[in-house]
Order: structure tokens, then sequence, then C-alpha cells
């Protein structure tokens, strides 16, 4: 049981440091900061802490949870206490998933060295494991869970004990005879290599053994011939399969003899069904496979809600942290709220509530240092701006001074094209996506200010001629989504009342500090609907003109938006009323996605930062649908499963039919360019399946899986198997679903696993959620995640999976 990490304990001076221990002081808060012993256990793989060095210790973190190391300089809550604590001294402990950081301060900063180097050591090599090393390594931690007095050895009493841990009730006679039969040295106990044979009588596979020996014509190996029969029928592997089976042969099958002949035994048959290459996520769709150079319109990108808030929308916490964690997640369009801050310095919170204040400064440099870590394609900011002048020019000056480069200011080549640049074309620019005091074709003509009134004037029914109007009338987010009637009633006043409006609009004093907004509203005319919600709110010209192909606009109406609105304009929907258009037009919402961009936000009354579900709207071709990125649950698995293809770059093709402006499709009343589709899912069998509660030694799970659809409504489907009683180890379920999915392009398909319980709501175990358009055939292994998106590894399901076209369309 062996391990580059076992090697490496005993061998590398800061690891064994690290397992004698340390008096590390532990940081919450500004206030709260303990010291705390923590030490790096004997397995390599915990970190445990107690009050003082001989009192009794807690698990504190597994390294397989952790993502990163950070300095202390790094630290948004260590550099608030810089004068206390010299950063040096101090590191973070960046965890997957929404787990939140840990933040410690050493004794000295060579002690803080020691510990950094030694923990992205162990980082890095638990990430370099391949699937055997990852085995053999959690074949090792619960041989140390199950061996309670910790001498070496495990004897029945602690394997029993063990077997409840490993989540599975096993009758007493049948353990006593795997445990007697791996027990060679007939000494009542388990050590080495006597447990790992244990392990291997408890896992295994026999349905993989009778799949095995379907496909084997002697049952002891796959020749050449069989395996490429089976890569070709049953997974679906037609393309080069005789070179694919040479491949995996040589990858998986483990005797070298095997190898040469180019055949498979039992053991490589099973490797390989675990394996990235036996997994229901195509590996062709992981990279980045699709074409990114169309415009920005065709693509659906990952987006955030109040991503500096960290948990709910009126007391949570604001953070630079939130943005971090947005973006590791493959986001691509983040929301800022700023509003006047003390000293001339802008801050970023929700406004009107109890949430936590941040610098604008602070996050303009978190965006610097991490916009393009993850997902090299272009980073949208959506600004909500709640400033007065002033500080509008100080956000236009960090913007500038901090991104430098990063931030794009200026039109691709200077030129206007008939259509948006593409995610390839913005590569490493930053956008910004806000209020503009002029179309950005005016902000590239280079002609007298004579001709540009007269073309004004020759082309005031062709287009929007006075933007400046739609600019300053767009409060960002908070749509005036109530009062739309009156808009559309306003909108389509005379010309000559529009011509009043935007003149007084156009008006050069209107725009110095300290003027109103409008010297008179019944001088103009102007209906109250016109007026800001905050009418201090006058836009910077130097933060309007950072604004390029984004400029926000209040959405009146589809016929509004299609004769008055640019290729770069933007309007913002409120759930409800996106979810409203697309019941009511959803063909004419479809072809206003085909044209330009759009922007779906929560509901004001999800103040607890709940979700809800994006698919609805992408259905519609909705673009920017922004999630509570802190909050998990089903919606969240939904917004991360679709957007792990294509690299995990934030940004996804849409469907040719939702990027056609002519598109006749409509998601309620749906019919595919293609036709329908049958799927079938078998669900087979569960592995390793985690306990929900780790802290009832005696509870074990009753397994029970759903399979959920989601696509156009009449898609949307789920259908579950029985549960298997006290058995979370290597359930047995051997079912089979059958779907017709309308719509294949549109559909995401999630396997949720749950614990079954008879007095309550089942409990969540884990799920994996994935588009239609990646999923492979054949018998396939899921790996489940956690609720916060993490791995549950080894924990997977064992399914198989067929689609085939709906043959009753063709009957009369």
């Amino acid at each position: 049981m062996a391990s580059q990490i076992q090697d490496r304990l005993t061998t590398d001076q800061d690891l064994l440091l690290m397992q004698e221990g340390m008096m590390m002081r532990k940081v919450r808060t500004r206030f709260w900061k303990k010291l705390r012993f923590f030490r790096l256990q004997n397995d390599g793989m915990t970190v445990w802490h107690a009050r003082q060095a001989n009192d009794i210790a807690k698990l504190t973190f597994s390294i397989s949870d952790v993502e990163t190391i950070r300095k202390g300089h790094d630290s948004e809550l260590l550099r608030e206490l810089m004068e206390e604590f010299p950063l040096e001294q101090g590191f973070t402990i960046v965890f997957h998933g929404r787990r939140p950081n840990l933040d410690l301060v050493a004794s000295s900063v060579e002690e803080a060295q020691i510990w950094m180097r030694g923990l992205q050591l162990l980082v890095d090599l638990v990430a370099s494991m391949d699937h055997q090393e990852q085995l053999d390594q959690w074949v090792s931690e619960w041989f140390q869970r199950g061996d309670r007095n910790q001498d070496g050895r495990m004897s029945f009493g602690e394997a029993q004990r063990l077997l409840l841990l490993m989540n599975v009730e096993m009758d007493q006679d049948y353990a006593l005879r795997l445990f007697q039969t791996a027990d060679v040295s007939q000494s009542d106990t388990l050590e080495g290599e006597e447990f790992v044979h244990f392990y291997k009588a408890l896992t295994k596979r026999t349905e993989v053994e009778q799949l095995f020996e379907h496909f084997s014509s002697d049952g002891q190996k796959l020749t050449l011939l069989e395996f490429v029969d089976f890569l070709r029928e049953d997974q679906k592997e037609k393309e080069n399969a005789r070179d694919l089976a040479l491949e995996l042969i040589d990858r998986y099958e483990p005797s070298e003899n095997g190898r040469l002949l180019h055949v498979l035994s039992k053991d490589g048959f099973l490797r390989y069904l675990c394996s990235k290459d036996g997994n229901i996520f195509n590996p062709d769709c992981l990279p980045v496979y699709q074409d990114m150079t169309q415009p920005l319109n065709h693509y659906y990108i990952n987006s955030s809600h109040n991503t500096y808030l960290l948990r709910d929308q009126l007391c949570g916490q604001s953070s630079v942290e939130g943005y971090i964690r947005a973006l590791k997640r493959g986001c691509r369009c983040v929301e800022v709220d700023v509003w006047d801050g003390p000293g001339g310095e802008p801050i970023v919170y929700h406004g009107h509530t109890l949430t936590s204040r941040i610098l604008f400064k602070d996050v303009v440099a978190t965006l610097a240092q991490y916009a393009f870590q993850f997902s090299d394609y272009p980073l949208i900011l959506s600004l909500e701006n709640h400033c007065t002048w002033d500080q509008q020019h100080t956000l236009a000056q960090h913007l500038i001074e901090i991104l430098g480069e990063q931030l794009l200011s200026t039109t691709i080549d200077g030129v206007l094209m008939d259509k948006l640049p593409s995610p390839e074309q913005l590569r490493g620019k930053v956008l910004l996506k806000g209020r503009k005091l002029s179309t950005i074709e005016a902000d590239i003509e280079d002609i007298d200010e004579e001709e540009e009134l007269e073309d004004d004037q020759e082309s005031e029914l062709d287009a929007d001629p006075f933007p400046e109007l739609d600019a300053l009338l767009q409060p960002e987010s908070q749509e005036l989504t109530s009062g739309n009637k009156h808009i559309k009633k306003v909108m389509e006043c005379p010309v000559s009342c529009l011509l009043i409006c935007g003149n007084a609009l156009a008006q050069t004093p209107s725009y110095i500090p300290g003027s109103s907004f409008l010297p008179s509203q019944a001088q103009y005319h102007l209906p109250a609907h016109f007026l800001f919600q905050d009418s201090a709110t006058i836009l910077c010209p130097d933060l309007s003109a950072l604004v390029v192909y984004l400029r926000t606009v209040p959405f009146c109406s589809f016929t509004h938006s299609k004769e008055n609105y640019y290729i770069c304009d933007i309007s913002s929907f409120s759930e409800s009323k996106a979810r409203h258009l697309v019941k009511e037009a959803g063909n004419e919402f479809v072809q206003h996605n085909a044209r330009q961009l759009c922007r779906v936000y929560p509901s004001a009354l999800r103040t607890d930062s709940s979700n809800f579900h994006p698919q609805e709207l992408w259905n519609a071709g909705c673009h920017m649908v922004a999630m509570n990125m802190q909050t998990p649950g089903s919606a969240m698995d939904i917004c991360d499963g679709f957007f792990r293809q294509n690299g995990g770059s934030g940004y996804v093709l849409k469907p040719e039919f939702l990027c056609d402006i002519q598109s006749s499709f409509d998601p309620e009343r749906p019919v595919s360019l293609y036709k329908a589709q049958l799927l079938l899912v078998q669900v087979i069998s569960g592995q390793q399946l985690p306990k929900v509660d780790s802290t009832k030694e005696k509870s074990v799970v009753d397994p029970l899986v759903k399979v959920e659809l989601f696509g156009v409504p009449e898609d949307n489907k789920q259908q579950e198997t029985s549960y298997v009683e006290n058995n979370g180890f290597n359930p047995y379920w051997g079912e089979t679903f059958c779907f017709r999915v309308q719509v294949p392009e549109l559909a995401i398909l999630r396997f949720v696993v749950k614990d079954y319980s008879w007095t309550s709501r089942n409990k969540f175990i884990g799920q994996y959620t994935l588009p239609w358009t990646c999923m492979k055939q054949g018998y396939r292994h899921i790996s489940l995640l956690s609720r916060d998106g993490t791995s549950l590894h080894p924990a997977s399901i064992f399914v198989y999976i067929c689609m085939r076209e709906d043959l009753e369309e063709d009957e009369p």
C-alpha cells in the first residue's frame, strides 16, 4: 500500500516537521483569532488540530479537499489584520467547492513557509495520482480508519466496525469468511497485503464479471476482435474502433503478457470501465471543441448575480472571494453594485441592505489577478452604477489604471462591425456592461457636427434617435418590470415628444456636477417613468466611454427593440418577466436573443440567495442567466453541469435554431429540426457511496437513484429506482427507464443518488449532471459529486446508456 506520499513522509523535511505539529493562530474574523495546535497525521492525507499538543484532536481537513495554498498577502482577512500580524507569517488554505477558506498565522515566517511548501507538495501529489494510485491511497485511508488502536493490524472486531464506516451492513458469518480467507498468516488479524485482499473481496464487481463473461468466449480474456466488437456495438465507438481497442489495452491491461498479445483480462476490463475513458462524459467535449469565432450573441455565457455576496441578499458578507469562486466555476459575467463610499472611494455592496461593504478598487484588483486564470475568453463586468459624478470618475480611473490592457476601451481595430465580435477576438479582455451616453456608432464616426445632425434627421424614424434617453433611463438589473405597460405608452408617443425629451437630455449643462438631472419635469413634459429612482445619478462621460459593446437599454417590447436598438444593446429581465415572455411570446424572444444579448437575474424576493432553474431561459436562447453561485442545489448543478463542456470556458455555442433571427422555434411549442430521440437508461449498480451523516457510525444508507431530464417543457421528466436496504457500499438496482426526448439539443440529464426515508424526505447523497450532447453511450460509470460540486471519489454509479431515433414518429 506504499505510495509517493508515504515515501515523502519519511524523507521530506517540511513534512517531517509538520508531523511533529506546530502552534498556529486560526483566524475566522477580525475579532476571532485563537491559538491551536495543528499536526499532519501519519497518513499524510489529513491535518488535525487541538487546543494544545496533548489535547484530544479532531479532523481539520483532508488534503484531497484542498485546492491550493495562498500567501498572506492574498488574503482579504489577513490584510485587514496586517498591523497585528505580519503578512509573511500568514497563509490561506483554499478548499474545493464552497467551503470557507482557512486563514492561519504561524509563529514565524519560517514556520509559515514550512506549512505552505509542505501542503502544496501534498496537494500536487494528490492531483498527479492516476486512478490506481487514488484507489491504493483510498484503501490505505480505510485501513488507518479501521485500525482503531493504531497497532498496524486489524482485528475482526475492527473489521466489523470498518464495514459500518464503509456504509455496508453485512451478515456476520459472511464477513468472517471473507476475513479468514484474507488472513493467510492465520494470526486473526489483517496486515498490509492481507487487508488489500479483504478489500478486493468486499469490492468484487459481480455485475462487471458477468458482463465480461458475456463478451468473452472463454470467460478469461477478451481477444482484440471481441473487444473491438464490444466497443463498436455496445459502447458506440464507431470510428477507428480497432485502433482505440489497441490503445485501451495498452493503457489498462495490467499484465505485460496481455499487452503483448493484445488481450484484455477481467482486471483490465474493470480498469477501463472505471477510467476516464469509461466515464459517461464524452472526453472530446472536455477541451474547447466548439467554434469560438461566432458573434457573442450566439453563445450561452456563464453568469453570476451579485457576485460579491457569499451568503444571503440582506445581511450576507460581501467579499472579493465571491469573485474568485465565481471565476473558478467558469463564470464569464460578474456583477458589481457600486455606491458612493467614504473618502471618495466607491464601495460595493447590496444597496439599502445590511450586507457588508468592500472597496471597488479591491474588486477590480481581484479581477485583474484572476479574470483569466481559469478561462482566457472575455470577462463581462456588469456594472450597477449608483455613484455620483465624482466617484464615477474614480470608477473609470480604477478600471483604466488597474486593468490596463485587459480592459476593452475601444472597438476591435476601431471599426464598427455589423455583428458583435467573437469570444476568440476578445480573448483576454474585460468588457464593461453599463449605461452609455451615446451609441457606439457615434463614438467612432469621424464626421463634423453638421453632417452628423443631417444624418440623424434623415434616419430618425429608422433607428433610435436619442440613445441617451435609453442609457439614462436604464436602472440596471432592477428593471421597471411593474411599469412596462406605462413605458410602452411613453415609447409610442409622437416623434415630436421624443425630440423634446431627447433635446432636453442632450443639453451639456445637465451633465455638469451639481446640476439637476432635468431642470424641470413639467417644462419638458416627461412622464414620471422617465426619471431615475435616484435622480442624483448623472452619468460621467469618462465612465460612459468605457462601455464599448454592451450598452444597457430598457426593454419595452420586442417590436420596439427590433426597430430601435442596435446589436450592441443589451436588456436585463427579471426571472418572472423573462418566464412570462417565454410562455406568451416564445418565438419572438428567441428571435430577439438571436439579434442581441440579454441577461436574466433572480427575483428580488430571493433574499436567501436561492436560484431559479436556468433551463427554461436557455430554451429561449437567453445568453446570461445570472445565478447566485454561492448557493448549492439542483439549479446550480444544472448550471455547473452544462458549462463543464467546452473547456469550462464559460461560453457554450447555442444550437443553430437559436441563432437565426428568422427562427420559427418556440420553446413552449417546439418542433426540433431533427427527429425525436429515445433515451434508454439502465441503472445497474453503485460503488462506495458516502454516508449521509458521517457522525453516526452504525447508520447505513438505503440508496435509490433518480434520473431527471430537463429541456423544453414536454421533455421535463423524472424516474427513480427502488431503494436498496442497508447497502451504500455496492448496491445493485438493475432497473431500466425509457425517455422520449423531443428536442435533444437542449436536453440536460441529472443523476441523483438519495438515501430513502419513509419518515421524511429522502436525503441527498450525490449527483452528476451533463448535457445530452456530451453524453457517451454504452456501459459507463458516473463519478458522483457533492452538493458543493466537489468530487466524492470513489463514489460512483454504473449505468448503460442507449440513444436512438423515435421510429414511432414515422408510423401512420
